[in-house]
């Protein structure tokens, strides 16, 4: 499919029009409702003139007239009913095209490759899928409802005034090149500001996102007055904008007015003239007259509805730059099923885009099924560049990553990460029960017997079930309502659940303090058993049971053994075990 970028607003709204698709049924009868109802537009004049040339001439005593307000009435409650009918359907259609593109867009961010989110905001993101989409509805839908509505109603008034006086009726139309004109001009500025709307928006939802999550940061340091005057700054960034958009829309109204006006006058004189030698009855004119006023609003709407149109087309611009963005490389066919766990790193380079220096250099190393290998070094080193690297969060430019002998890239990623579990020094738990983060990506369902054992293991179970509801507690967002060692728990309780043959444990047990270390780290060497481990370490005192270490500097391997034989090589890991030993606090 075309990307988004390349596409012209013609084909953007095509594109646009193919979710409006599926629901054509609904769609075509709500338009062809409108199509009534604004037809009925020039019924009114028309009444007018056969009211004021027949209905004053009804004779005396005779009940005919009571007909005229009977058709009145009836044009009306017809044109009522009609219109509800299709604004209803052609809402129940925009909800449903926002509900199906904010799924794609879900759909494909959680498909996304991990540096995506590296390289965008998450704010922007944010601000597409619950921003921009309304956007889109509106020019694929509420637009179109009124270009069809206020289309067919202007058509309907201008075959009236052409029946009355065809000749009158040309006049009005020569006003239809300048106003086109109008309308080209001021779409093109009010497309680019759209653009700038919309960015404008992302950059404010990034800046709240970033004070709700960092209030303790801006409270402890300080920063409500910078976090203010920068939020202040984007708002009045996106009111400039906003403004200069709507003067650009605002402007085609009176110019539309001006020409309208201008040609109104004109026929106006002329018909009174007409009607002054008797060459045009009351009727005619009341009835030319009153078309003609009457076709200014439907007019007006319609030339209005071309600011949605390039407002929603920059918006589907933004929606399909997100939907069409290429999801994580997911070509390997191989199923693995339970693996051995056996892992392997061969000569494996990986540089981040952008970076000038590899994260990682010709590593290589091997984790065979029940060992335990730790990677330690300086911060910078590549410990968790070579951790992501694991279960494809990126894939790397040389060498190859081997699991049971299978180079991972020719494995499913399904398969693959269903065979890892992680814990991170990140924990990410979601805003559900306690029990629903432990069991969290379960394929099948979970007893709660079996939630429990997995709390127990990590040492969880004492603390949840103080909890008000015991493992039915939501958690908060972020696990804000528990404490750090607390939500670390519950992240080692669900790697535990999962029972996957191969573990990476990143700073598993960072945020513990020293007495629930011991605990968790107990409950960690019996997971260990019989699994392939990678461990990722800054704290040197709890890997000093690791089968082996490997010290990386600068992407390389620069030591590798035990925790005596390397300390016995005064290298760089008995250097940073000492530096840890004198820290203050040590243990």
């Amino acid at each position: 499919m075309e990307n988004s970028a390349d596409m012209n607003g013609k084909e953007l709204y095509l594109r646009l029009l193919t979710y409006v698709r599926p629901y054509w049924k609904a769609f075509v009868l709500g338009v062809a409702c409108m199509a009534l109802a604004a037809l009925a537009e020039p019924a009114f004049p028309a009444f007018l003139k056969y009211l004021l040339d027949d209905g004053f001439a009804a004779q005396q005593g005779s009940l005919d007239f009571l007909i005229y307000p009977a058709v009145l009435f009836l044009i009306f409650l017809v044109r009522a009913i009609i219109g509800f009918i299709a604004d209803y359907l052609m809402h129940w259609v925009s909800q449903n095209v926002i509900a199906e593109l904010r799924q794609a867009m879900f759909a494909q961010m959680i498909r996304l490759p991990t540096a995506y989110f590296g390289d965008n905001a998450s704010g922007r993101i944010m601000s597409r899928i619950s921003y921009d989409v309304t956007g889109v509805a509106g020019a694929s839908t509420t637009a179109l409802t009124t270009v069809i509505k206020d289309g067919c109603a202007v058509i309907g008034l201008l075959v009236w005034l052409f029946w009355i006086n065809w000749k009158l009726s040309l006049i009005t139309l020569v006003t239809v090149p300048f106003i086109a004109f109008a309308v080209r001009t001021l779409s093109r500025r009010i497309r680019t500001f759209a653009r700038g709307i919309q960015d404008a928006q992302g950059n404010i939802t990034q800046i709240i996102q970033e004070a709700i999550e960092g209030a303790k940061i801006i409270k402890i340091f300080g920063g409500q007055r910078y976090e203010t005057e920068r939020f202040n700054h984007a708002v009045r960034e996106q009111r400039g904008l906003q403004m200069r958009s709507i003067v650009a829309n605002a402007a085609l109204g009176p110019i539309t007015h001006f020409f309208t006006a201008l040609a109104l006058a004109v026929v106006m004189a002329i018909a009174l003239y007409q009607a002054s030698q008797g060459k045009a009855t009351v009727g005619d004119f009341v009835s030319f007259v009153t078309a003609m006023l009457m076709i200014l609003a439907p007019l007006r709407r319609v030339m209005d509805v071309n600011a949605t149109i390039q407002k929603g087309l920059v918006a589907a611009e933004s929606v399909f730059h997100l939907i069409d963005q290429p999801a994580e490389t997911n070509t390997g066919t191989r199923e693995l099923g339970k693996a051995r766990g056996e892992v392997r790193f061969e000569q494996v380079r990986f540089t981040y885009p952008g970076a000038e220096q590899p994260a990682l250099a010709d590593l290589s190393f091997i984790i065979q099924p029940g060992e335990r290998v730790a990677l330690v070094g300086p911060s910078g080193s590549g410990k968790t560049t070579a951790a992501n690297l694991l279960p494809r969060f990126y894939d790397l430019e040389e060498g190859c990553i081997r699991v049971d002998g299978h180079d991972i890239r020719t494995i499913r990623l399904e398969s693959l990460r269903d065979n890892i579990a992680l814990v991170s020094q990140d924990v990410v738990l979601f805003n559900d029960s306690v029990a629903a983060n432990i069991a969290y990506g379960s394929r099948h369902a979970v007893s709660q017997a079996a939630i429990a054992a997995a709390a127990k293991a990590a040492h969880a179970l004492e603390f949840i079930e103080r909890l008000p509801r015991g493992f039915d507690t939501l958690v908060g967002e972020h696990g804000v309502k528990l404490s750090g060692g607390q939500r670390q728990r519950l992240a080692i309780a669900r790697a535990l659940l999962k029972n996957a043959p191969i573990l990476i444990l990143d700073e598993a047990t960072s945020a513990l303090d020293t007495e629930s270390e011991r605990q968790v780290q107990a409950a960690l060497d019996e997971l260990m058993t019989g699994r392939a481990t990678l461990i990722i370490a800054h704290r040197l005192t709890t890997i000093e049971q690791a089968d082996r270490i490997i010290v990386l500097a600068h992407g390389e391997k620069a030591e590798e053994g035990s925790h005596a034989e390397l300390l016995r090589q005064r290298g760089i890991y008995a250097r940073l075990y000492n530096l840890q030993q004198d820290a203050p606090g040590a243990d």
